[in-house]
């Protein structure tokens, strides 16, 4: 597909390319017994559902300062401080333009997990013993080089503003991709990684309801995603159920600095550091402001019961969990029980709770 690049992602610090050398045993299954039936439902959706960028109505005019200068028309600019409570009170442009760049952040961010994702789904199909994971893992690679395709497009046709890749999802890449055990690579990406995007589509999708054209791309995007984190679930139970102590031992590490990573650095620094706000004073605010905890949290609202599902929601895991107020998660359903994302329904209480105390607005509750 052609589309005009007018406004290329920026390049970070390391370069234009970036080379990570890993260990990687290829695996033939030469049995192809073809018994996990969970693994072959899977892959036969997968097939069903598969769609292409070309679909997408690309000539959507795309304007998201426009939409959101609506908003603060309606109050959004108000909102931004009292929801989000700003170290400062912030004008109409400056939260115009702090809006615009969390969104270009995290599309960013989308990005860049995507290609991880490609690359960790092609080591998948060399590195999985079982002939039904690579299948599955197979039509896998193809829907994250249609997600990449996609986000790749609208960031630098669509929306004409992006950021390079957070160092913290780049460390945890790099570590998900140089791993020699296999099952890291599905436990780092299909549970961690995707399972933490899947939970940030659904609010980005909230967030963006106005935008016919993101919303169509996050949808579809979804619905893969969702199919990818069983994926990684439904292969991993089977793995982990045999496992010794020691190795689950390790495994725990892996979650729990993966969770480090995600929660407590993958903060919006450079953000702040485009805007020319002192980053000392705006990050513990995107760190420590209730909504912004409450969306880091919700981050992990599928990873918390796949975990459960795994046996990895260990004394140790949960003590730490405990700690960051994630473990009201352990009950949801996992992805086998319900691949679908629920809408995050605290933070749309909290939406809905300023729209309902808002001045001048009677009725909006009701609505």
């Amino acid at each position: 597909m052609h589309y005009p690049q007018n406004n290329p992602l920026p390049i970070p610090a390391i370069g234009e390319y970036q080379k990570v050398k890993g260990t990687l045993e290829s695996v033939f299954d030469w049995h192809y017994e073809l018994k996990r039936s969970k693994l072959l439902d899977l892959y036969e959706k997968g097939k069903a559902n598969t769609w292409n960028a070309t679909e997408l109505a690309w000539d959507t005019e795309v304007d998201i300062e426009k939409m959101v200068s609506q908003r603060q028309m309606m109050g959004g600019g108000t909102m931004i401080n009292q929801l989000l409570a700003p170290p400062r009170p912030l004008d109409d442009r400056e939260a115009l333009t702090l809006n615009l760049n969390m969104n270009a952040f995290m599309l960013s961010q989308f990005l860049h997990g995507e290609q991880g994702a490609l690359l960790a789904t092609a080591k998948i199909v060399d590195t999985v013993p079982w002939a039904e994971a690579k299948f599955y893992a197979a039509n896998q690679v193809a829907d994250e080089a249609r997600h990449v395709e996609v986000y790749h497009r609208y960031l630098t046709e669509k929306l004409g503003v992006s950021y390079e890749i957070h160092p913290s999802l780049g460390a945890l890449l790099g570590v998900i991709m140089t791993d020699s055990r296999w099952d890291v690579t599905y436990l780092g990406m299909q549970i961690m990684v995707e399972g933490l995007a899947l939970a940030a589509f659904g609010l980005q999708k909230m967030m963006m309801a106005e935008e016919p054209l993101i919303v169509d791309i996050t949808t579809r995007i979804m619905a893969d995603e969702s199919r990818h984190v069983a994926f990684g679930v439904i292969t991993l139970e089977e793995v982990y159920r045999d496992m010794s102590a020691s190795e689950l031992r390790e495994r725990e590490d892996f979650v729990m600095e993966a969770t480090h990573l995600m929660r407590e650095r993958l903060l919006m620094q450079p953000v702040f550091e485009r805007l020319g706000w002192d980053p000392e004073i705006w990050v513990p605010w995107a760190a420590n402001t209730p909504f912004m905890k409450g969306f880091r949290q919700m981050l992990f609202s599928k990873i918390v019961p796949n975990l459960k599902r795994l046996g990895l929601l260990t004394p140790r895991v949960r003590e730490m969990y405990a700690g960051l107020d994630l473990l009201r998660f352990e009950h949801m359903k996992d992805s086998v029980e319900d691949p679908d994302m629920p809408a995050p329904q605290e933070l749309v209480q909290l939406l809905m709770q300023f729209l309902a105390n808002r001045p001048g607005e009677p009725g909006v509750a009701a609505k």
